[in-house]
């Protein structure tokens, strides 16, 4: 797959989270402990630091050098949400910018309208020290006029809508594209369309172009599309057990059917002191009904499904993340790129599986990381309702070689001592 690779462990001080395979020979050969020793433009450092980062986090120690090395070193990244691989990327799009330049120079495309929005928030909290750098978002619903030309410097969008900007409408020249940001490459290539457009705005690119790709995962078909994007890439990987994150705390509870999980529930909320939670289910039918039950016992519900219009969504997920409604029950449309702080609990309410019935370890991993973020402590709990679904938590469970408990809710002392 990728030949001739030398495992730096020196990049890695002492820890064996991340492995760093490097191809290319004149990528610097050092991580960084500190946001001073990258140089940055003094407003960036400011923006960084007015985000609350006061040290790189792992992927970013490894990953920043390769990123703002001069001439730019192309990337392929392992990285969860919530690992400050948007704040690392975001960061070598802001100082690889010209300012006085008022053209688009770097472009990321996301594989959803909430997360290009969610990565722009990053770009402007930022950026907030450096107002001369402007933002566009090429996502459905931003009518733009043909044959007027973009003048932000920077752009993130969905795939379609880049391609219809470059093509279409001639906003933008793609030769003039100095970095490219291509985030979440496993739901990428799970979207249908997503994957060849991305594939064609990369070829549009010049030979120069820094390339950049980010994925929680890599399945065989992500490294086989990561290779078609980036062409002599450094790589850093996270090893296996180190996936899910361990500050994530998981269980399970038996139950008979729906009603039962329902019953489950309210006994958890019951035992517990929950700030925000996240709920998945399977199906649109099983959400309603359960926003339904949830608000008849005096919960503050919010209804996030496949069928709503990009602006309601947009909206559901604002009011979760302002906290005015509490719990957020949804099906798998977001189970990425969400990030509410207070999420202290995510319940999977059916166990996610593919298309073909079977688990689907993927999901899985990108719903309990909604909770655990940034290094707090998550609850993550599953109800499993029948032989089938034990077997799906099973192959779950061995997946990640992370055990999860059986949690009894009848028991109310047992569920206060998960929460401490």
């Amino acid at each position: 797959m990728f030949r001739g690779f030398v495992l730096l462990s020196n990049l890695v001080n002492n820890t064996n989270q991340v492995e760093v395979l490097q191809r290319d020979p004149n990528s610097p050969l050092y991580s960084v402990k500190t946001f001073e020793e990258l140089r940055l433009k003094p407003q960036l450092l400011q923006g960084v630091y007015g985000m609350g980062f006061n040290r790189p986090s792992k992927i970013q120690e490894n990953a920043l050098p390769m990123m703002l090395a001069e001439p730019p070193q192309n990337l392929i990244a392992q990285s969860q949400s919530g690992t400050g691989k948007t704040a690392a990327f975001v960061l070598a799009m802001l100082s690889h910018v010209n300012p006085t330049n008022k053209w688009t120079q770097c472009l990321c495309i996301s594989p959803t309208y909430e997360l290009a929005l969610q990565t722009g928030k990053v770009v402007e909290q930022m950026g907030r020290f450096y107002p001369e750098v402007k933002l566009a978002y090429a996502v459905r619903g931003n009518k733009m006029e043909r044959g007027s030309k973009i003048q932000e410097q920077i752009v993130i969008g969905t795939p379609g809508t880049v391609l219809d900007w470059f093509l279409k409408l001639k906003l933008m020249d793609p030769k003039k594209i100095r970095v490219f940001v291509l985030d979440e490459a496993d739901v990428m290539i799970a979207t249908q369309g997503h994957q060849d457009q991305s594939i064609r705005i990369q070829r549009m690119l010049p030979k120069d172009c820094q390339m950049l790709l980010f994925s929680a995962t890599f399945e065989d078909s992500v490294w086989k599309f990561a290779e078609r994007i980036v062409p002599d890439p450094n790589v850093i990987k996270l090893k296996r057990e180190e996936e899910t994150l361990d500050t994530i705390k998981q269980y399970y509870v038996l139950c008979n059917n729906k009603e039962d999980k329902f019953s489950a529930l309210c006994n958890i909320y019951g035992a517990i002191t929950i700030a925000q939670a996240m709920i998945f289910c399977h199906t649109r039918k099983i959400a309603s009904w359960l926003a339904g039950q949830m608000s008849k016992e005096g919960h503050q519900v919010a209804l996030l499904s496949g069928e709503m219009v990009i602006e309601q969504r947009a909206a559901v997920i604002e009011r979760f993340r302002e906290g005015k409604e509490k719990v957020l029950i949804t099906t798998n449309v977001c189970a990425r790129g969400i990030d509410v702080e207070q999420v202290s609990v995510v319940i999977n309410f059916d166990l996610p599986l593919d298309k073909d019935g079977n688990p689907d370890n993927e999901t899985y991993l990108h719903r309990i990381g909604r909770t655990g973020r940034f290094g707090k402590r998550g609850l993550a709990i599953n109800m499993v309702d029948s032989d089938h679904s034990m077997d799906v938590l099973k192959a779950i469970e061995k997946h990640f070689n992370k055990k999860i408990l059986k949690l009894d809710t009848d028991d109310l002392d047992e569920i206060e001592k998960i929460a401490n």
